[in-house]
């Protein structure tokens, strides 16, 4: 029992601290960059911060991917506490909005590059504390890319949602804005039981998941080039 203990404890060692920092860059983004255009309200909240406790959800960033991990789902899935913005604060709500929604991506493809570019230096650590590290750098840029393209997806409240609504005329946007709220139910619905339901037809519904994972990998493979991993 003690060698399997030792086993998920490392497991989760070299999965939890990127996804930990992962999801606290991102927020901590959208409320830094809310700030510089004009909106105080995460700071005011103690949110523009780079403490993972004040982002936290112990349902949506512990227990939801823990479960999911341990069922062995091909597709994780988690969430933090949003950072809030209160768009009507910025400067220029609709053009604001735009990089406020796009800086917690922007971060995320950040740190995936930092850890591509730290991979250089695992050989210079002993070798059990090298494969340690070589592994957080791994996981960290495979979490980092994939939390960039599925919080870019085109639908509220995802980030790629609200970009969406300030690039779009007013003709597309505001039908757009308005499916915020059953945002979260409409993803659960496409990502996790459409492919259930068409599994019991004989039918792949996945088409989502399988864009994620194919343009997952394709940016991974860029940045992998892009710092030297040819």
């Amino acid at each position: 029992m003690l060698p399997q203990f030792d086993e998920l404890i490392y497991l989760a060692s070299v999965w939890a601290i990127p996804l930990i920092i992962a999801i606290t860059f991102h927020e901590a983004a959208h409320g830094y960059v809310a700030r510089f255009f004009g909106d105080d309200t995460a700071w005011q909240l103690g949110r523009v911060t780079l403490n993972p406790f004040k982002h936290i959800d112990p349902v949506g960033t512990i227990l939801l991917p823990a479960l999911l991990f341990a069922v062995r789902s091909p597709l994780l899935f988690g969430y933090a506490k949003p950072v809030p913005v209160n768009f009507r604060a910025l400067r220029n709500p609709r053009r604001d909005m735009i990089w406020v929604a796009a800086a917690g991506p922007g971060m995320n493809i950040a740190l995936a590059i930092l850890a591509a570019l730290a991979f250089h230096l695992v050989g210079f650590f002993p070798e059990t504390a090298g494969r340690w590290i070589a592994e957080n750098l791994k996981n960290a840029l495979v979490i980092n890319v994939f939390l960039a393209i599925f919080n870019m997806l085109p639908l509220p409240p995802l980030d790629g949602g609200r970009v969406a609504v300030g690039l779009l005329p007013d003709v597309l946007a505001r039908p757009l804005a308005r499916l915020e709220p059953y945002g979260l139910p409409l993803l659960i619905g496409v990502l996790f039981i459409l492919p259930m339901l068409g599994a019991e037809v004989g039918i792949n519904l996945s088409f989502v998941s399988q864009f994620i994972a194919r343009a997952t990998y394709t940016i991974i493979s860029v940045i992998l080039v892009m710092t030297g991993h040819t």
